[in-house]
């Protein structure tokens, strides 16, 4: 929240919209005039010289309502610096997600390439008692050879998505190191009703939508408003030097909106007023877009992680456990345990790859919900006394 830069970006469009908000209330500076005429005339070398100020009285609230309009821009501006802070929120987290499960995969992958070398050794040695034929060696060396390429491939992502982290954090200069959690943290359920009713409720780009709807109705008054004239009030005075005399003039002057009565300005206004309320539909209909989809992808990965950790994993690896003794027993060929073995392998990483679908769909909603300590730490226990 400290060190990015998207969110200083923003705080200083803050800062620029409350500018511009003052600026828009000011009053018009008066017109302070002095003319000398007739220098050096032989009747009066002197000539004469005049001073005068005029002010121009603003009328029907003008100002009021341009500084309301411009107060709601800074209102949008503070929402859309909200909204940045949930979206790097979000962008940080799925970045870290991606981190750790490429961590995780890469040690399911780093003992998968060790199982399927000592299953290739093994079968080799089957190979020369003729226990196996050669067509089972050469599955075990395809598989081993792709474990060993998913491995590689997973450790050279690894350096690009922690510098993606990096960034997203602010801080791009950091090492190189391993990031600390685990992808089996619980996390919240997720009722699609509340959570949309809830969001809808406090998101900001919702509520900056709606402001854009206010703001675009005090601009269509102000522009309603602008052919009043306003009126501009003068005063002066004239130093004769030929007859030696002191003279005032006052005097008051209006525009007559004859034929510019800002017919074009209204009619746009107008339509921008209907197209900000337009916005407000379409930003709505995003985030609902937006949420259900997440929604959609968690519940989704999570029954899968759910169903892998609880049923399949334990079954994959009873299967194994099963197998090797039979094997030992003499009752099976050693190619059941090893297709077992590698039914164990490929629930892991189907588990892993289901956790991290589960993360990233789980950070979406949790930046558009506007959740800052995110995942909440589990509840302590309650201490047992005797």
């Amino acid at each position: 929240m400290e060190r990015n830069p998207r969110l200083a970006q923003a705080s200083w469009a803050v800062e620029a919209a409350r500018g511009q908000a003052v600026q828009a209330g000011l009053y018009p500076n008066p017109v302070v005039s002095v003319t000398g005429d007739e220098l050096g005339d032989r009747t009066g070398p002197s000539g004469i010289w005049s001073a005068g100020a005029s002010q121009e009285i603003v009328t029907a609230d003008k100002l009021g309502l341009s500084r309301a309009a411009a107060m709601k821009q800074v209102d949008r501006a503070s929402l859309a610096l909200a909204a940045e802070r949930y979206r790097v929120l979000t962008e940080v987290r799925q970045n870290y997600a991606e981190l750790l499960l490429l961590q995780k995969r890469a040690e399911v992958l780093s003992d998968l390439v060790k199982l399927a070398g000592q299953s290739l050794a093994t079968a080799n040695k089957l190979l020369g008692a003729k226990e196996v034929a050669r067509l089972d060696v050469v599955q075990l060396e395809v598989d081993a050879e792709r474990y060993q390429a998913d491995l590689n491939a997973t450790k050279r992502s690894i350096p690009p998505a922690f510098q993606r982290l990096a960034a997203s954090v602010g801080a791009p200069e950091l090492p190189l190191s391993t990031v600390a959690g685990d992808l089996e943290t619980p996390l919240p359920n997720y009722d699609l009703d509340r959570t949309r009713a809830y969001m809808l409720s406090v998101h900001p780009e919702l509520r900056s939508a709606e402001l854009g709807v206010e703001r675009a109705q005090l601009l269509a008054r102000r522009a309603e408003v602008d052919p009043v004239p306003n009126v501009t009030v003068s005063s002066g005075y004239t130093r004769q030097g030929q007859n030696d005399s002191n003279d005032w003039s006052v005097g008051v002057s209006v525009p007559v909106p004859l034929w510019n009565r800002n017919q074009g300005n209204i009619y746009a206004a107008k339509a921008q007023v209907g197209e900000a309320a337009g916005e407000v539909g379409r930003v709505r209909n995003d985030l609902v877009g937006r949420l259900s989809t997440s929604v959609g992808t968690y519940a989704a990965a999570r029954e899968r992680a759910e169903r892998y950790k609880a049923a399949i994993l334990p079954r994959a690896e009873e299967t194994y456990q099963l197998s090797l003794k039979a094997y030992q027993g003499g009752q099976f060929e050693y190619l059941r345990v090893l297709q077992a073995q590698r039914a164990v392998g490929e629930a892991r990483l189907e588990y892993l790859r289901a956790l991290g679908e589960m993360w990233r769909a789980a950070s979406e909603i949790a930046g558009l919900t506007l959740e800052d300590n995110w995942p909440a730490a589990p509840a302590p226990q309650p201490t047992k006394t005797r």
